[in-house]
């Protein structure tokens, strides 16, 4: 049996701009770890029963038909301090699938090679984070918190450089979309009205099909944030690195890097060791969110007519 994925690549359509065409880079020998069937079976995706095949899927090493690889772009505050280009630096978008019920997801590997994005990284992930984001993205699923799921995880039988050798590993990350704020942020700082209006749109298509233009979008995506960072705190999960460029625009919790569950309650508690100043700290979780919503209602200024009324509207909203 082949691998089956619906592919239907609405984000590879929208101008070059917005992503570089990037196949993941092959690995030397990949075995597979942990297969997620059932989450298979509710997109709509025919796996093969060898795990050699899989695991040569799954790294990227053998691309299926329909996909159209890209890495996106994307711009982003990290801890406050303002980055214009970031991207996939490490991430390959495989391409979307529509499952049986109509709902469309990005296949993304995580760990698949350089791109025009990776600065200065070599594109790689280790078997440790994997793991983590795999177990933790489950977890948050099972806990019925909006989230990112994991469809596989493989070894690459590559070693790479991350305080000594570690051994190399990819996920495949399932998400309703990786529209993020940092992806309107790098088109409004460019002045580039022409995407971002394209990107508003397909947005709202995507995601909030009743949303009326960039107000609406404001007010859905707020709401999803509202309700997201309510469920984290109510199960005492700090994200950790709540960057521009880590809130998704479906709602969904995205990017496990630094995170965790309070074992018991400290408002102040982090668990990231770069966040000195505690600035994603449990308890200011909602203010983050809050001021990642307002970089998201700046970007979106340049597409309301009424630039006055627009701010009014959108520092009420946020």
């Amino acid at each position: 049996m082949t691998a089956h994925f619906p592919f239907d690549n609405s984000y590879a359509r929208l101008p070059n701009r917005f992503f570089t065409r990037q196949a993941p880079a092959p690995v030397a020998a990949p075995r597979l770890i942990a297969v997620n069937r059932p989450l298979a079976k509710r997109l709509g995706i025919t796996l093969p029963e060898d795990d050699a095949a899989l695991g040569r899927l799954f790294a990227g090493n053998d691309i299926p038909d329909g996909a159209a690889p890209l890495a996106q772009v994307y711009a982003g505050h990290q801890f406050g301090g303002w980055s214009p280009q970031l991207g996939d630096g490490r991430a390959v978008m495989l391409g979307e699938v529509v499952a049986p019920d109509g709902a469309r997801f990005d296949i993304q590997l995580k760990g698949a090679g350089q791109t025009p994005y990776s600065r200065r990284g070599d594109g790689r992930a280790w078997l440790g984070p994997v793991l983590r984001e795999y177990i933790l993205s489950e977890a948050m699923a099972a806990l019925n918190i909006p989230t990112t799921r994991a469809l596989a995880a493989v070894e690459t039988g590559e070693s790479i450089r991350r305080e000594g050798l570690k051994p190399g590993a990819i996920l495949t990350r399932v998400a309703a979309s990786h529209i993020r704020v940092g992806t309107f942020q790098f088109f409004a700082a460019r002045g580039d009205i022409e995407a971002l209006q394209a990107l508003l749109d397909h947005t709202i298509a995507r995601h909030y099909p009743d949303a009326d233009g960039p107000a609406g979008l404001l007010d859905a995506a707020l709401q999803a944030q509202a309700e997201l960072i309510a469920r984290w705190m109510g199960v005492g999960f700090i994200h950790g690195v709540m960057n521009t460029d880590n809130m998704a625009l479906s709602g969904e919790t995205i990017d496990y890097g630094p995170c965790a569950f309070m074992d018991a309650y400290h408002a102040d508690m982090v668990f990231s060791s770069i966040d000195r100043h505690g600035r994603y700290a449990y308890a200011n979780q909602p203010r983050i969110a809050a001021w990642n919503l307002a970089q998201l209602a700046t970007s979106l200024l340049p597409l309301m007519p009424e630039r006055d009324t627009a701010i009014e509207a959108f520092t009420e909203a946020v």
